[in-house]
């Protein structure tokens, strides 16, 4: 029960990933808000049936003040914030000749922006809290250009090329290491984890060419990403900021 007595948001929490993580931490005593665009019904029930405090403030996290909003009556419900998990994010295929310019702006408005304006509104209540935890989800295609192979395999660019999203990713690491640097004396340290290909509904047509080169020999589950998250949101991780943590069965390491 590593999180007894502590309060975590966690944004994305409708899917697969988020809602892992969110029913992680309340399994180890957390109180969970949980922020999406949709109302998180199937982990707020996961949570209350682990006993513990739940609250779901949906909002569209490309808008500041839904953002804001939904913080507030998160953190205002739970009392107090210690952590907060940026785990939405979009999925988007497409080649750079063909992406169009309103999918790259979308992408990069939920992935991208989306995270900042979380972040930013997690400040606040951290330090009233007088610090805690800011965990990011980025991604292995935020460092690795892509899994796409379309020099031996043109169908893989189609089916995994993803410009915009690896991109957005990117921007959430570097993100990550400025607010590390910018919050560390506030006793805030912020962390993300960069999954690989992970079994969720994003992944639903990865191709067997690429899978075949992960080492481990399968795709990542949600909950292991949880794992990594709970890790770097307890206090064994109380000396580690700044860090972008890879889980990815060993298909990318730097």
């Amino acid at each position: 029960m590593r999180f007894q007595g502590k309060s975590a948001v966690v944004v994305g929490s409708a899917g697969a990933i988020g809602g892992a993580i969110a029913k992680a931490l309340a399994a180890e005593g957390c109180a969970v808000g949980l922020i999406d665009v949709v109302p998180s019904r199937e982990t707020a029930a996961a949570i209350t049936t682990l006993g513990q405090r739940v609250i779901d403030c949906p909002a569209d996290i490309t808008k500041a003040e839904e953002v804001s909003a939904s913080m507030t009556a998160a953190t205002t419900a739970l009392g107090s914030l210690d952590i907060l998990i940026n785990a939405a994010g979009i999925i988007s295929m497409g080649s750079a000749a063909s992406l169009s310019s309103a999918e790259w702006d979308r992408v990069i408005a939920i992935n991208l922006k989306g995270v900042f304006l979380c972040c930013q509104a997690a400040i606040a209540p951290l330090r009233q809290r007088g610090g805690g935890r800011i965990i990011n989800i980025g991604s292995v295609l935020g460092k690795n250009g892509g899994n796409a192979r379309p020099w031996i395999d043109a169908s893989e660019q189609s089916r995994s090329g993803s410009v915009a999203y690896g991109v957005s990713k990117a921007g959430v690491h570097i993100l990550t290491a400025y607010l590390a640097r910018e919050l560390a004396s506030s006793g805030i340290t912020v962390n993300a984890v960069a999954p690989g290909p992970i079994v969720t509904a994003m992944t639903t047509n990865f191709p067997d060419t690429l899978k075949a080169l992960i080492p481990l020999g399968r795709m990542g589950r949600p909950e292991e990403v949880a794992a990594a998250v709970l890790f770097l949101a307890s206090d064994d991780a109380g000396f580690i900021t700044g860090e972008i943590l890879d889980v990815n069965g060993g298909s990318w390491s730097d």
